[in-house]
């Protein structure tokens, strides 16, 4: 159900420049702790849940109908092959601003 888990930060200097948990041997879940993208204050700043998507078309319908129910697009359905070459996710913001991701890691 869930991808990853990333919780922002903006004194490294505590909390270390970039710091994750996952199981052994496991590619997910992940627990990550880092500076915001959107960078600014990290409380309640770079937080975000994401979850899990069988295909990119699961991603394509939970992005649209997250708009379609009040959300705000926080990034478009796409590759994101920073993070790796399979990456393909969308962002949102629920009604109440919270941070959202729908990604599918699996190749087309």
């Amino acid at each position: 159900m869930l991808s990853h888990v990333f919780v922002g930060t903006a004194d490294f200097d505590r909390s270390r420049p970039w710091a994750g948990w996952q199981l052994p041997g496991q590619p997910r879940p992940l627990f990550l702790v880092g500076a915001p993208f959107e960078g600014g204050h990290a409380a309640g700043n770079g937080q975000m849940t994401a979850f899990l998507a069988p295909d990119r078309a699961t991603v394509d319908r939970a992005h649209a109908l997250a708009l379609a129910h009040g959300g705000s697009c926080a990034g478009a359905p796409g590759l994101r092959p920073d993070y790796h070459a399979s990456y393909y996710g969308a962002y949102f913001r629920d009604p109440d601003g919270n941070k959202l991701c729908v990604v599918c890691h699996e190749e087309t």
